[in-house]
């Protein structure tokens, strides 16, 4: 179990049909599928969202009370990988509640009422399975990959620990505990850390600057109700989307998803929710400028440099995708090959985007000698500047385009990023593009689209943050 950051998602936004069982007539899908046990089940509506030849086919279900569930069928493979993305994450906290996604992931796999902890891990590993979830700032990750014919069982398991853990005071305990441990352990990351205080940074008290994990002093008094409120408020499912690939097939899939959440608060027997919404702290607004810096006895400077970019719905993130490769994205990179080829002044050192709902960032970390960081910074500063005032060449333009298509591509190769893909795509975007249309759009970014962001990002005033042997007064904007 473990935290994440959530990155750039490929995926379009989209609003369901009006009428989504004629669009799915339209599409070729089937005409309504009722999947849930019994005759007089509320009814669901499915449509076929991709068919590709070389891959598979991409299902959509939408069921009564707006749980989505997604398939992608790759009969080839003998393998399936079922997710449960839930649409909550560390930025739908209050502060008081700052780290409850996180344990409330833990808590999901402590038991059932059909279920104890080792029934669940021992169940899924003794078919040569396994699960694992993560947590990231705007949504949270339940998964399980098994062989193809042990699906039923991994589609019972999780969906019962989502759906129906008993939180008990007992366990919330003890995950308090490794928890803490996990903080504790992270704080030892200076590598780690340092991207933390960079959102820190950019975004205050805001919840996107806040650690995933929570912090000791607000973990440490968390209460069982306190975690089990917020469960039962968030879990709910219009924010659900079941995703799953490999070999399997679509129509069993969700009629098994349906039996499995019967009985419980996610069943689609039950009247539909209302999905929640963000609260007002969770609004975004960007602190000015400013350095932070983190005092530590390391043997090397880390350094996040950047600032504000483009929110995960622009369609200029298509050319942003390709800057950040040509910047930072490989051993090619200018930023690469200015820092570390030419001078052999760091050994790592590249750039990044973050995307969430309305903004996001752009930024570069560097490891380095603390001795050499200045001109690690000054180099980094110097880069960026030119890139935004000359552009980047016609030939970067077209290797950061096929590092951006080959990563893509090449991403899809084992069931688990297919789920990924398909989970990602309809809950950020409430769409999936397909691969060939990605493709399309990253081909057809041209070069004054990638010099017009480039301006925009590069020149926009960035915050500093540094872990490292320094006082904190130690370096400057």
């Amino acid at each position: 179990m473990r935290t994440t950051s959530t990155g750039p998602t490929a995926g379009t936004p989209s609003t369901v049909p009006a009428n989504p069982a004629a669009a799915s007539r339209a599409q070729g899908a089937p005409r309504g599928e009722t999947a849930a046990p019994g005759k007089n089940a509320p009814r669901a509506v499915t449509r076929v969202l991709d068919s590709d030849p070389l891959g598979g086919t991409v299902r959509r279900t939408v069921l009564p009370n707006g749980m989505r569930i997604l398939t992608e069928a790759v009969p080839a493979m003998r393998s399936v990988t079922f997710g449960i993305w839930v649409g909550v994450g560390s930025r739908d906290e209050a502060p008081q509640l700052g780290g409850a996604s996180h344990f409330l992931e833990h808590l999901l796999f402590k038991g059932t009422r059909k279920r104890s902890a080792l029934d669940i891990s021992a169940q899924i590993e003794a078919v040569g399975g396994e699960t694992n979830a993560y947590t990231a700032k705007e949504y949270t990750c339940y998964y399980a990959r098994v062989l193809d014919e042990d699906l039923p069982l991994a589609i019972d398991v999780m969906c019962d620990a989502v759906a129906d853990s008993v939180l008990a005071e007992a366990d919330v305990e003890t995950e308090r505990g490794v928890i803490l441990e996990e903080i504790a352990m992270h704080a030892d990351e200076p590598g780690d850390e340092v991207h933390d205080l960079h959102a820190e940074v950019l975004y205050g008290d805001h919840p996107l600057g806040r650690l995933i994990s929570g912090t000791v002093e607000t973990i440490t008094p968390m209460t069982r109700k306190q975690i089990n409120g917020f469960y039962r408020r968030r879990y709910t499912p219009p924010v659900i989307v079941i995703a799953a690939a490999g070999n399997l097939d679509h129509a069993t899939v969700v009629k098994q998803v349906r039996e499995a959440f019967a009985g419980t608060p996610l069943g689609d027997a039950l009247p539909a929710s209302p999905e929640p919404t963000r609260s007002p702290h969770s609004r975004v607004k960007h602190r000015p400028p400013a350095t932070l810096v983190r005092p530590d006895d390391t043997e090397q400077a880390h350094l996040v440099l950047g600032g504000p970019a483009l929110h995960r719905h622009d369609e200029r993130r298509f050319a942003l995708g390709v800057l950040n490769n040509v910047l930072g994205g490989g051993m090619s990179s200018r930023l690469f090959q200015q820092v570390r080829e030419k001078r052999g002044l760091a050994y790592s050192v590249y750039s990044y985007t973050s995307q969430y709902a309305e903004t996001g960032s752009f930024a570069v970390y560097a490891g380095c000698a603390p001795a050499k960081a200045d001109e690690v910074l000054a180099l980094i500063r110097q880069e960026l500047s030119d890139t935004a005032a000359h552009g980047i060449t016609a030939e970067e333009l077209r290797r950061g385009k096929g590092m951006l298509k080959g990563s893509l591509v090449l991403g899809l190769e084992d069931t688990g990023s297919r789920m990924s893909r398909l989970g990602k795509g309809e809950l950020l975007h409430g769409d999936l593009m397909s691969v060939d249309e990605l493709l399309r759009r990253i081909e057809a970014v041209t070069l004054d689209e990638v010099n017009h962001i480039a301006t925009k990002v590069l020149t926009a005033p960035m915050s500093l943050a540094v872990v490292g042997p320094f006082e904190e007064t130690a370096f400057q904007l």
